[in-house]
């Protein structure tokens, strides 16, 4: 399959544009569930409001939340696919670019130093382009996530030593979820990297953040170390705003990497209530839309 670089252009437009107006179905459940379990009243007014917002925005066709975020293209090329690899990342920032230009929404990216804006949504680095592999036949997937700061800056990576164990990690994950309190908007996905380098843990916990939730860490390990989290976390107090109640986390999503014998590094990397992300499916037989 040969990919048809200015699909991916209009593509990589459309899913900034889909990201931002409308919220994936799990994210919704997930709201039901929480609202349906939650013992405190104003924890149970305030979530329905949230969920209010959502079906207002999505009604009129606005957006989920005025920070349009940080944008993040994650690209999974599978078997008997023929690109350009160099193509295909500029189709992807054009798309971006665009995106920002006709729809007029926020662009919230700018120089680190100068703070100059350039109103597109892109500049040295930005959008943030992932590439990795699979063994779908003739596929290409594009997801788009924009990652809005009020998550992102509440991220943290400790480097623990392996005589700390995996003690130390939930007590670390406790701990952040803790300083953040109601700054990431919760409830909220914390998402948990273990293992690896400084580098690939931090990329782990993004990774987990934005997984869909009912998912579960393909580890046996990992998967136990979520369910435990996310008992722990829900038990802070923390609530739907930082206001209180149970229900502080949709869930914690934890992804694993083997590393050196003298390290364990652990990141954590939160996700808003607002858990936004489109994708685009690239086969023979067309682009099909979704989550």
């Amino acid at each position: 399959m040969k990919v048809d670089l200015q699909q991916v252009e209009e593509a990589a437009k459309e899913l900034y544009i889909r990201a931002l107006k409308l919220l994936p179905p799990d994210i919704k459940r997930g709201f039901d569930r929480l609202a349906a379990g939650e013992t405190d009243s104003g924890a149970k007014r305030m979530l329905g409001t949230m969920m209010t917002n959502i079906k207002v925005a999505e009604d009129t066709q606005n957006l989920l939340c005025q920070d349009t975020g940080i944008p993040i293209y994650n690209v999974r090329i599978g078997r008997g696919v023929e690109v350009d690899g160099y193509g295909l990342q500029e189709a992807i920032r054009r798309g971006c670019a665009r995106s920002t230009r006709e729809y007029s929404f926020r662009s919230s990216i700018v120089h680190p130093t100068t703070r100059v804006n350039e109103q597109t949504s892109t500049g040295r680095g930005v959008p943030i382009v992932h590439f990795e592999f699979s063994d779908r036949e003739r596929t290409l997937e594009i997801e788009m996530i924009p990652k809005g700061s009020g998550s992102e800056n509440n991220s943290w990576l400790k480097m623990a030593i392996p005589a700390e164990g995996v003690d130390a990690i939930k007590t670390f994950v406790v701990d952040c979820v803790l300083e953040a309190g109601g700054k990431t908007c919760p409830p909220t996905i914390v998402g948990v990297g273990v293992g690896g380098t400084s580098d690939l843990c931090v990329h782990l916990a993004k990774q987990a953040a934005t997984r869909p939730l009912g998912s579960r860490c393909e580890d046996a390990e990992g998967a136990q170390l979520e369910a435990a989290l996310t008992h722990a976390v829900n038990m802070l107090g923390v609530g739907p705003q930082g206001l209180g109640g149970d229900s502080t986390a949709f869930a914690v999503h934890v992804e694993t990497a083997a590393t050196h014998i003298t390290m364990n590094p652990v990141a954590v990397n939160m996700q808003c209530h607002s858990a936004r992300r489109a994708r685009a499916t690239f086969t023979p037989g067309g682009i099909e839309y979704g989550y």
